[in-house]
């Protein structure tokens, strides 16, 4: 029977050692579980991008006891929201009234994260290479096999990604990720003069985003409209300064800074709506359960909710049908609006048609930052469901 294991401490395999995957390890581990982290890369943690942790997902972090680290390794946002390419603000996001109401807003480098997360975890098993091939429910709690050998366990948590194994596995009917419609290059650069203050430019399907990191380095991306696996003859950098260049500065430094060796190109999927994230012992985390465009910078926020509220809700019930039961409810009643919201945002800042492109800019331009600002409420408020791992 499924359920509470009696006299023995409770297993956990996680597969997928990315931030709702170490994240999950870490909480669970903090609570006495035994934690086995199943990955199918040779080494833990993409370079090459930067991240925002907003308020939510800050407070997650701080229960398990590593906010001040990702703090000091991270750069607090000071100016953000949206301009012309002209450089014409057509909103500007409140940072201080954020900060104020809800807490900080930083961004870091997705390698420092990964790094302070990994640190966090220990001697736990950490197994790099480990490819799963099946995932089976059996009497006693559930059977992973994998490229490196078999672990049992109580619990599997699939932190696996957009592309899941384990939502492949156990959800055979659940319908393929859906290209989003546009495609996004990302790449950090040291900037030959210092930028201090980051936002989203937006034009007639295109975009560009820039964000200051803590040592002096900036993040960017641009997306653009384009079919699916669209390739650029020239090279991708090419492409980038042939749509961006002109654009106001510091945009024109920063591409004459980047080296194409370090610019990655990713056409954007999200995942279809899933009717559960849990089948039996096995529940699934972040771009696994829910891969969501990333026009609200809220992925790696919503993957963070996701382990620190399956671990919280595990020591609230003693049993793993509960807590699966309202772990499942709760994240579905919170992601789900999101993923919709965050779709709507992308249709809107992709426009290309002129008329609606002055349409859109003139509403944004009109729209006061109060009502902005409220408006960021249901996403920024989050809190853990119980404040348990605040003592370690």
């Amino acid at each position: 029977m499924i359920g509470e294991p009696s006299g023995r401490q409770r297993r956990a395999v996680v597969v997928g050692a990315g931030i709702a995957g170490l994240t999950a390890a870490v909480a669970l581990r903090q609570r006495g579980w035994q934690v086995e982290v199943l990955e199918r890369a040779a080494e833990v943690g993409p370079a090459g991008s930067g991240l925002s942790l907003w308020p939510n997902g800050l407070r997650g972090l701080d229960t398990i006891g590593v906010g001040p680290a990702v703090r000091e390794q991270s750069l607090s946002a000071t100016e953000a929201g949206m301009r012309d390419p002209s450089g014409r603000w057509l909103a500007r996001t409140d940072v201080s009234g954020v900060r104020d109401r809800y807490g900080d807003l930083v961004m870091i480098h997705r390698t420092d994260l990964f790094d302070i997360l990994r640190g966090a975890l220990g001697d736990e098993p950490l197994r790099l290479g480990a490819a799963v091939d099946t995932v089976d429910i059996t009497r006693g709690g559930v059977r992973v096999r994998h490229s490196l050998g078999t672990a049992e366990a109580d619990l599997v948590l699939g932190a696996d990604g957009i592309n899941s194994t384990v939502r492949a596995l156990h959800w055979p009917d659940a319908a393929p990720p859906a290209y989003a419609g546009y495609t996004a290059w990302r790449s950090i650069v040291r900037p030959r003069n210092p930028v201090s203050s980051g936002g989203e430019t937006i034009g007639r399907g295109d975009r560009f985003g820039i964000a200051p990191l803590r040592d002096g380095r900036v993040y960017f991306y641009g997306s653009a409209t384009l079919p699916a696996g669209t390739e650029s003859p020239g090279g991708e950098l090419t492409e980038l300064r042939r749509r961006f260049a002109h654009w106001h500065d510091p945009i024109p430094d920063l591409l004459a800074a980047t080296d194409p060796a370090t610019l990655l190109r990713h056409d954007i999927y999200e995942l279809p709506r899933l009717d559960s994230y849990v089948h039996g012992p096995i529940a699934l985390l972040g771009d696994a359960a829910h891969a969501m465009t990333p026009n609200l910078g809220q992925g790696a926020n919503l993957a963070i909710e996701d382990a620190i509220t399956a671990a919280a809700l595990f020591d609230r019930y003693r049993d793993i049908p509960s807590a699966l039961a309202e772990y499942d409810q709760a994240r579905r009643a919170r992601v789900e609006p999101l993923q919709r919201l965050s779709r709507r945002m992308g249709i809107a800042l992709q426009l290309s048609w002129m008329p609606m492109v002055l349409l859109r800019n003139t509403i944004m331009r009109m729209t006061p930052t109060g009502p902005a600002l409220r408006g960021l409420a249901p996403v920024l408020a989050w809190e853990p469901p119980d404040q348990l791992f605040l003592d370690g």
